[in-house]
């Protein structure tokens, strides 16, 4: 079994989500928190990463919106912006196991030079994600029901994939999670939310456009009864795939 940490790349500026979103990732993925670095790039300095010093990358999601115009992104995504797409064009280039939620779907399209828009946004709730043909065969999806449900909620989002994508599932507005090589993937679903952490978020979100303020105990009662436990599969799948460096050099021979 590997030794090596995985490191979580987060953007959100609000400390108490930021730690909700670590916590959840670790609980529902079934990781060990004392094995994940956290590098929080709306604050932390951003150096050079080694990629071969982890076992994995995993991004987390953020207010932060790629489809927004220079003038409208914050002084501290403007900063980790350009940095953030150079990781992920090395992630690609070593098809280094990669795992992005939400904000991390739009970072690797940046990085294959394709930017996602405010046409495919969807708002706050549990939506039916459907699988493609290679979505029922992907590992990451297996025992996976398909259709399954999912909490969603973004301003940004794909029409189709990047160049050198798969598209494994869609909802009936957007691509909602792809592969690129054999390694790499990302999600526009929230795998890592339950409805505990889904009313933090709301509660911390309410002010940004997501929805009207008065909605917000209206969408997270509409979620408490919605069993989106397959989305954490996905997630844990991940994880386990990744824990074994024999098993990540075997699959590349």
């Amino acid at each position: 079994m590997s030794t090596l940490p995985i490191l979580l790349l987060q953007s959100r500026p609000e400390d108490e989500v930021s730690d909700n979103e670590y916590e959840s990732i670790c609980r529902l993925g079934g990781i060990d928190p004392q094995r994940v670095q956290r590098l929080r790039m709306e604050r932390d300095e951003l150096g050079e990463v080694n990629l071969a010093d982890y076992a994995a990358i995993m991004m987390g999601g953020g207010p932060a919106n790629f489809a927004a115009s220079e003038s409208k992104k914050s002084p501290e995504q403007r900063r980790y912006e350009p940095w953030l797409i150079g990781l992920m064009q090395q992630i690609i280039q070593q098809d280094k196991p990669f795992f992005g939620m939400c904000l991390g779907m739009g970072a690797l399209a940046m990085a294959r030079g394709m930017q996602p828009s405010f046409a495919y946004s969807e708002p706050v709730m549990a939506v039916e994600i459907h699988l493609s043909l290679e979505g029922k065969r992907d590992p990451l999806l297996a025992g996976v029901p398909g259709p399954f449900m999912a909490i969603t909620g973004h301003k940004e989002g794909l029409a189709e994939v990047p160049a050198g994508g798969v598209e494994l599932a869609r909802t009936a507005a957007c691509v909602h999670m792809y592969r690129i090589g054999q390694h790499v993937y990302a999600t526009q679903f929230h795998p890592e939310l339950d409805a505990a952490s889904l009313a933090l978020r709301v509660k911390a979100y309410q002010h940004h456009g997501y929805f009207r303020p008065e909605e917000g105990d209206a969408i997270v009662a509409s979620v408490a009864g919605v069993d989106v436990s397959a989305a954490h599969v996905v997630l844990r799948n991940f994880v386990r795939r990744y824990t074994s460096t024999e098993q990540i050099h075997g699959e590349r021979e």
